[in-house]
């Protein structure tokens, strides 16, 4: 039996089938990739495909032995849905298709997603880019998160849902496309160097918004 994780799979409830969920960076998909991916479900009778809150497509309910194959036809990134790793980047349509966005988040997404998905760090990490204030991307509930506004970016951390969940604090706001993605990185090394298990979330309910301002930003 496979566990959580292993070849991209998590258990399902009958404790037999299996979940895949290809790797869509930030959800941005092709008639082409619909086409494969049907047809896939199609050849291997797959019970249910599912849109997850990551913006991935999971085929739900397949069998150990179809795991490989299925796989190997999707031509896709086996995901990193579990673990201790930078999980799904969601992104809203921003200003390519939305008359509301002041920035282009799907552009800014993808270097994220590019650069952060599946890296390895203490704890768990969801990211989000929205391209205005409104927030389509639920930024309010990820660890580290971008929303456009005239003037640049503004910066949240410490969001996160589940059992307890947390609304992100504001970091800092009105930077250059140049300066988020530097401020994010330097987000990233300030948990790896911590070391610390828990979510930036709990870190700053525990040293303080202003404290950890001080550790990323120095100021």
């Amino acid at each position: 039996m496979l566990k959580d994780g292993q070849k991209g799979v998590i258990l399902q409830r009958d404790k037999e089938s299996y979940a895949i969920a290809p790797h869509l960076p930030c959800g941005v998909i092709t008639p082409e990739i619909l086409e494969r991916y049907a047809a896939i479900a199609r050849k291997y009778k797959v019970p249910c495909l599912k849109l997850t809150s990551a913006s991935r497509i999971a085929f739900l309910g397949i069998k150990e032995e179809q795991v490989d194959p299925i796989w190997e036809e999707l031509e896709a990134d086996t995901s990193h849905i579990v673990g201790l790793c930078v999980r799904s980047v969601k992104v809203c349509p921003g200003t390519q298709f939305c008359r509301l966005a002041k920035q282009d988040s799907i552009e800014m997404g993808l270097k994220l997603d590019k650069t952060y998905h599946g890296m390895k760090v203490p704890s768990k990490m969801k990211m989000a880019v929205s391209g205005c204030k409104i927030q389509c991307a639920e930024n309010c509930i990820k660890d580290i998160s971008l929303y456009g506004t005239n003037k640049g970016w503004t910066v949240l951390i410490g969001g996160m849902g589940g059992v307890q969940p947390r609304l992100a604090d504001q970091l800092i706001e009105d930077v250059s496309s140049g300066e988020a993605e530097e401020i994010v990185d330097k987000i990233i090394n300030y948990c790896k160097d911590s070391g610390s298990r828990s979510r930036l979330g709990k870190v700053i309910d525990k040293v303080g918004i202003d404290a950890l301002r001080q550790d990323i930003l120095g100021s």
